[in-house]
């Protein structure tokens, strides 16, 4: 009888670890080619994780709630036929660098052992940086690889390692403290130098310990009879530390500008009857909005772009995040790919399908990532403008206010007249180390004037 281990899949490019949310079959219990075995979930996306090969449970090796790093085994499956040819599911499939497809499931073979830690030798004061890093500390803090690997590169000890400052959640260290820590590390930790035994020993001053981490203080909130404690669900507590991330990450600066969008609003008026009628789809402002910011981005290409290190990484591709309203109250950001090359149609039909299976928790993990652009209306709320949060790591965000009646000014063949019109405020939130005010104000300016300038009599 042949054993497959059962890999817990990976399910982006930026996506290291995963939660076991709950086990939907148990040891012994019988498993079918493609059948869900159990539920995980990112800080992306919740998704299934199904059986690669039929036959019979054997173990967990994680229990629910633990998180586990991509790759790893999580349960073993029994199998009848000592050759069973290991077929990978396609919803365990994700996309690799290139855009092709990459299989996680895991074959019969079992993964190479550790190499063993070599005998201690004396060597010179820095190699005292190169041990391993553990996994998960005495403490029960966990490092990531893509964290371990960063540490040993940058010959960071586990000590070390300990007092930086972690944003992820629970504390946890990510990428981008440990390369904050690097880039403002004076010199690698090093360990005193072993004296010459030919030499006496001499009395060494006692090195000055490493200062501990700032512990983070919540403020004390008095609780009485006449309150009610919430627990945060899972979704929340990440949005909660993403945005936290955004806020340390990034210095936010805010534009805005009001749009007459009475030329809109008074063409959907006129077609959204016989739109619907033509193309079995309800057209809403949102399509035409994210028109407009793929324009201005081919106006201002430096605006879709996102920061690693001291490099700035242009995407040539626009794909626009738009945010969407769960039933629970929490927002998710599907994103439409490639949003410039589709027409008004393309990105009605692309947007209500999103929106839609958004609303039904139905998204797949690769309709969530590689946006480089986030679009979000809060005039859904009957808001008139907002200071959206970024997206990291995009460095901006635009927000749509509500559109409402109001007295203006207007330029006519007789003169400045007042005249009732459709306004709206559109807010750009940006990520000042790369964006400056030149650049984040002239690109909302932009989508202002796309806006402003839509045909009337445009055909559907």
């Amino acid at each position: 009888m042949a054993q497959v281990e059962l890999i817990m899949p990976k399910m982006g490019e930026s996506i290291m670890e995963a939660t076991i949310l709950r086990w939907l079959k148990k040891p012994g219990d019988k498993v079918e080619v493609d059948e869900t075995v159990l539920e995980i979930a990112t800080d992306k996306v919740d998704s299934e994780v199904p059986s690669p090969v039929a036959g019979t449970l054997g173990e967990w090796l994680f229990q629910e709630n633990d998180v586990v790093p991509v790759g790893q085994a999580i349960a073993t499956i029994l199998t009848g036929d000592s050759t069973a040819d290991v077929k990978p599911s396609p919803a365990v499939a994700s996309s690799n660098g290139n855009g092709q497809a990459t299989s996680t499931a895991s074959s019969p073979t079992p993964p190479p052992a550790p190499a063993p830690t070599p005998t201690p030798t004396p060597q010179p004061a820095m190699a005292a940086a190169n041990v391993d890093i553990p996994r998960t500390t005495e403490g029960g803090r966990f490092y990531s690889p893509l964290v371990r690997t960063i540490a040993q590169k940058e010959q960071i000890s586990s000590a070390e390692l300990e007092q930086i400052p972690g944003s992820g959640l629970g504390g946890r260290v990510t990428k981008t403290d440990i390369l904050n820590y690097v880039e403002h590390r004076t010199s690698p930790a090093a360990a005193p130098a072993a004296a010459p035994a030919t030499q006496p020993a001499q009395q060494q001053p006692a090195p000055a310990p490493a200062p501990a981490a700032t512990p983070k203080v919540e403020p004390a909130v008095s609780v009485s009879g006449n309150v009610e404690v919430i627990e945060m669900d899972r979704m929340r507590k990440l949005i909660a530390d993403h945005m936290v991330m955004s806020k340390q990450t990034s210095p936010h600066v805010t534009s805005f500008v009001e749009v007459d969008v009475t030329n809109l609003v008074n063409w959907r008026n006129k077609i959204k009857k016989s739109f619907e009628e033509k193309y079995g789809e309800k057209i809403t402002f949102t399509p035409v909005f994210v028109e407009a910011v793929t324009k201005a981005i081919g106006d201002f290409p430096m605006i879709n772009i996102s920061v690693q290190g001291n490099s700035i990484i242009r995407k040539k591709d626009i794909n626009i995040g738009m945010a969407a309203a769960l039933p629970s109250g929490n927002l998710i950001v599907p994103v439409i790919k490639q949003a410039d090359y589709l027409n008004l149609v393309g990105l009605t039909k692309t947007v209500n399908d999103l929106a839609n299976r958004a609303r039904q928790n139905k998204l797949k993990p690769e309709e969530i990532q590689d946006g480089t652009f986030t679009l979000t209306n809060v005039g859904t709320f009957g808001n008139v403008m907002g200071t959206p949060i970024i997206n990291q790591p995009q460095v901006a965000i635009m927000a749509t206010g509500a559109i409402r009646k109001k007295p203006a000014v207007v330029e006519t063949a007789y003169g400045d007249m007042i005249a009732i019109r459709h306004l709206m405020f559109l807010s750009l939130s940006y990520d000042h180390r790369v964006v400056d005010g030149f650049l984040g104000g002239s690109f909302l300016r932009k989508v202002g004037d796309y806006l402003e300038a839509f045909d009337p009599n445009r055909e559907i």
